[in-house]
């Protein structure tokens, strides 16, 4: 397995995405192809099971505990995760936790066709799915450094942006057009079948055991884990960095607001503002070749999420000039929105999601390739806490600054807070400037 391309053959990459890790590994390849099929599924349920507790409650309050119910669990589920991957094989943890889920997914169908209407059979079993999906998650990546070269690893984590980009904006739009018209049951049937593709990538991968040694299960494997990290400068400021990016900018806790009372347009103001940044992943993926040549992965981590700070701040300014009477209220509306403000706050946001699609990548590979083999479930583990909390630190940064100031306040505070914090960061850490991919260190 070569440790790195020869110049001339980075030369030739184009700008499009790298389909290289397809071509070369065929078990990536089905693994990629049965996690973007089931995560349109699963994203359809998301979706399907918020419409449906508010159609049984009317109340967004029941909606929003989906989520804070399972948070905990899902934390957990990433650690305790982490460190079966490294205990166990990894296609047998990703093979259990997939029937798990794929049963729960089950359940919610048969909820909706027995037309139950209690809420405790939907917490519990969205609760149970997305620890298995966690679980999932956990050791789908550890898994991946076992299947494709590590030259190829930038190309496969832009595939990944590219079927969760597909999954974000396709199943939403699923489960809203088959819920208005063959009703919640059959989405959920919809999702049981979909998901069946994600038994086909598991089930006919190679069993992977992790590499020099197993470490036995419990508590004292998550602490050497943690411990680990302690140790391991590079790896620890690319979580640091996330921490940042997600907790100052995620402005969309705001949306819903921003659609009553700025921009206008109510829920057609909030569903583009969601898809744009999906689609910013989905465009930045696709236009990703070039990526599989950068060797200084942290310097540009900083340089995404810097640009990702802009990108929340022009968000900011686009709602304080709209909110100071700019982009004149005569402009011509869709749903009762702002046209010219709607566009420019879409584009911000596409913007986020392309420059974060960019941190992602290369912080993915940092963490495929710079952590030792045995120890890679743990820290993936860890990060999914990372990528869990720091979007919920963000909607309680938001929640609260918003309460003192505009709608405006809290995204342009948050992109400048990022900006200079990622200086600060950048400047602390010289190991993580001078991160080379030809010689991956933790």
């Amino acid at each position: 397995m070569p440790d790195s391309e020869t110049p001339s053959t980075a030369g030739r990459r184009g700008h499009l995405i790298d389909l290289t890790p397809l071509r070369v590994s065929p078990a990536f390849a089905r693994l990629w192809a049965g996690n973007a099929i089931a995560g349109i599924g699963g994203q359809m349920t998301i979706v399907a099971v918020g419409l449906h507790l508010y159609a049984i409650t009317g109340s967004t309050f029941a909606v929003a505990m989906v989520g804070t119910i399972a948070l905990l669990p899902m934390i957990l589920a990433g650690l305790y995760g982490g460190m079966l991957a490294d205990a166990f094989d990894r296609r047998a943890v990703a093979l259990g936790s997939a029937i798990a889920a794929w049963l729960s997914t089950v359940g919610i169908a048969l909820v909706a066709w027995f037309e139950v209407e209690q809420l405790w059979p939907f917490y519990m079993l969205t609760t149970i799915n997305s620890i298995a999906a966690t679980v999932i998650g956990t050791s789908r990546a550890a898994i991946i450094p076992r299947l494709v070269p590590r030259e190829l690893l930038p190309a496969a984590s832009a595939l990944s942006g590219v079927s969760m980009g597909v999954m974000v904006t396709v199943g939403p739009a699923l489960a809203g057009i088959l819920v208005a018209t063959v009703g919640f049951g059959w989405t959920y049937t919809i999702d049981v079948i979909m998901f069946s593709a994600a038994f086909m990538g598991i089930l006919t991968l190679p069993s992977i055991r992790p590499e020099a040694g197993a470490h036995p299960p419990g508590l004292k494997s998550v602490v050497q884990g943690i411990a680990f990290l302690r140790r391991a400068p590079n790896i620890r400021m690319s979580f640091i960095v996330d921490i940042v990016a997600m907790t100052f900018g995620r402005p969309h806790a705001l949306f819903p607001a921003v659609g009553a009372l700025v921009i206008g347009g109510g829920a057609v103001t909030v569903g583009i503002l969601t898809a744009a940044g999906a689609v910013g992943t989905l465009l930045c993926s696709l236009l990703s070749g070039r990526l599989g040549t950068v060797r200084r992965h942290g310097v540009a981590i900083g340089w995404a999420i810097a640009v990702y700070g802009v990108f929340v701040a022009g968000f900011g300014v686009v709602l304080a000039v709209l909110s100071l009477g700019g982009f004149e209220r005569a402009t011509e509306s869709i749903a009762g929105a702002n046209v010219l403000a709607l566009v420019l706050a879409a584009v911000m946001m596409a913007g986020t999601g392309a420059s974060d699609n960019v941190s992602a990548i290369f912080r993915s590979t940092m963490m495929q390739t710079a952590v030792p083999d045995n120890m890679r479930g743990r820290l993936q583990g860890i990060f999914t806490v990372v990528v869990t909390g720091g979007p919920r630190l963000g909607d309680l940064y938001v929640g609260a600054i918003s309460l003192a100031a505009g709608l405006w306040f809290p995204p342009l505070l948050g992109g400048l807070l990022i900006i200079a914090l990622i200086a600060l960061c950048m400047r602390a850490t010289p190991s993580f400037r001078a991160y080379d991919a030809l010689n991956p260190t933790p």
